[in-house]
């Protein structure tokens, strides 16, 4: 599967996510909106990286979780 196609499945997934991989080949994603200091305080991150797309989708998928129950 191409770059281009992973990056928008990923986005797909996660709307209030900005998705993108660097040039040295980490995948990245920031959130759209400010974190709150629940959000802070229960360990939200406003950007998370990962060696490759399976990991920041957990990742991803773990930060979800923890937004939603600060």
């Amino acid at each position: 599967m191409s770059l281009d196609r992973r990056l928008a499945e990923i986005a797909r997934e996660f709307p209030e996510w900005t998705i993108w991989r660097s040039d040295a080949g980490r995948w990245w994603a920031t959130r759209h909106h400010p974190l709150s200091s629940a959000q802070r305080a229960a360990g939200c991150a406003m950007t998370i990286d990962a060696d490759e797309p399976d990991g920041l989708r957990e990742l991803l998928r773990e930060q979800e979780a923890r937004a939603a129950d600060p």
